[in-house]
């Protein structure tokens, strides 16, 4: 098969698709959303079962299950302390998942496989909103450069298994993702559901006063995890090209006023608190999603009813989230 004579089009719901890293925040939205359009033959292996960083299990897994899609969701992922902390752990790992899985999927004829990525992939101080084409033109954010040079090696190795095999497989890039199954840890979590812990744990304890890294004043662009999943089966279905896709919402709002939304949304009357001495990160990362939106698809979970809808899984949830 070469990317010439690939067609994209609806995808045969008895076909064997593996969602790698299924457990995860964006892996098991992929999950929900392929179970929810039909498919009945998803599969998926927990860590325990199915080490992806080793690379002669992750070959005879693909041996024995032999599927015909893949959508690479598994990675090492965290916030800016964590990246910034342990960068080797996140560059060895990430870079150990992505190319054992993608040899594998080569080596045994997986058609079409989707690479997610992420939205640091691109400069620090990128043009806003940033365009696919902006990738490797300026430097990194020093904060979590190894991550994203993990993804970036993921993206080429997509686009060389294209060149060199003629598979029709895609990357696509994800803005700050948050919903049902997302990482609540104090060390580990990003911003946001960092901030719902936080803001819920003073809202419980009545706490007078919730203190929040930086100054509040960086834009962050938030994208619900389910419209991430739907975005997901859109571009299998209808994309194919050798270019990332920007997948996002288009539009951004502070650090600061994410904050008041989720004390709001918590029920939290207190002080609000910045440590300007902790750093802020990009000042703006906002995607521009014009070809995403050439290919069909919108976001379509508001800020706000995704905010709360996912408070509301998280309170459910207190006793077991990650943590």
């Amino acid at each position: 098969m070469t990317t010439h004579d690939f067609t994209p089009g609806a995808i045969d719901r008895d076909e064997r698709v593996y969602v790698a890293g299924h457990r995860g925040l964006v892996g098991s939205a992929v999950w929900r959303k392929l179970e929810s359009e039909g498919f009945n033959d998803v599969i998926g292996r927990s860590s325990s079962e199915l080490d992806l960083k080793d690379r002669t299990a992750v070959f005879d897994f693909f041996a024995e299950e032999k599927p015909k899609h893949v959508v690479l969701a598994a990675a090492k992922v965290g916030g800016i302390m964590a990246n910034n902390t342990y960068p080797h752990d996140f560059l060895s790992e990430n870079l150990q998942i992505q190319v054992n899985v993608m040899d594998a999927a080569v080596e045994h004829g997986v058609e079409r496989l989707v690479f997610l990525g992420s939205s640091c992939i691109y400069p620090k101080l990128a043009e806003q909103p940033i365009h696919e084409d902006a990738l490797l033109t300026g430097h990194l954010e020093p904060t979590n450069d190894a991550y994203a040079i993990a993804k970036i090696a993921g993206i080429l190795h997509v686009q060389a298994v294209r060149r060199q095999h003629g598979l029709p497989w895609i990357s696509a890039m994800p803005t700050n993702l948050y919903g049902p199954g997302d990482n609540f840890s104090p060390q580990g979590s990003h911003v946001l559901p960092a901030l719902i812990r936080r803001y819920d744990e003073a809202a419980q304890s009545g706490a007078g006063r919730v203190e929040n890294w930086g100054t509040g004043t960086p834009r962050r662009e938030f994208l619900h995890v389910d419209d991430m999943a739907a975005a997901v089966f859109h571009l299998l279905e209808n994309y194919d090209g050798p270019d990332q896709v920007n997948v996002g919402t288009g539009s951004d709002v502070t650090i600061r006023e994410i904050a008041e939304t989720i004390a709001k949304i918590v029920g939290f009357d207190g002080e609000t608190v910045w440590d300007t001495s902790k750093p802020d990160g990009t000042p703006q990362k906002l995607l521009d999603v014009s070809k995403l939106a050439d290919a069909g698809w919108t976001a379509q979970i508001g800020l706000e009813e995704g905010l709360r809808s996912t408070v509301e899984w998280y309170r459910e949830h207190a006793g077991s989230v990650r943590q």
